[in-house]
């Protein structure tokens, strides 16, 4: 998956508005900060796959310092978004999907 810097890092939010969709302020946190921690796993593996190419045991310290493309890369990644600021949108924008499994249970029975 790609992020892009489309998300702006200074927004002022209502904090009534996170328990509209789950009832529950904390509850609402608990989804945005599971989807946070899966965005920058994401990102991880994405990063480290790109950089993985440029891996090679032969490389010397001034081969590795002279990486251009690598830098661009690095540089890419630290200017995206912050995955908790990605999944604040994603939840305002309700694009999240979420369900509590003890919810359920007590209005099964």
């Amino acid at each position: 998956m790609s992020y892009k810097s489309e998300v702006s890092t200074t927004v002022t939010r209502n904090v009534p508005d996170f328990d509209m969709k789950t009832g529950n302020v904390y509850e609402s946190l608990v989804v945005i900060a599971k989807r946070a921690n899966q965005i920058a796993s994401e990102m991880k593996e994405e990063l480290n796959s790109k950089l993985s190419e440029f891996n090679s045991s032969t490389d010397n310290l001034e081969e590795v310092f002279e990486n251009r493309e690598q830098i661009e890369i690095s540089k890419y990644y630290e200017r995206l978004p912050k995955p908790t600021l990605i999944a604040i949108q994603e939840f305002t924008d309700h694009k999240i999907y979420f369900r509590n499994p003890s919810k359920e249970n007590q209005s099964g029975q």
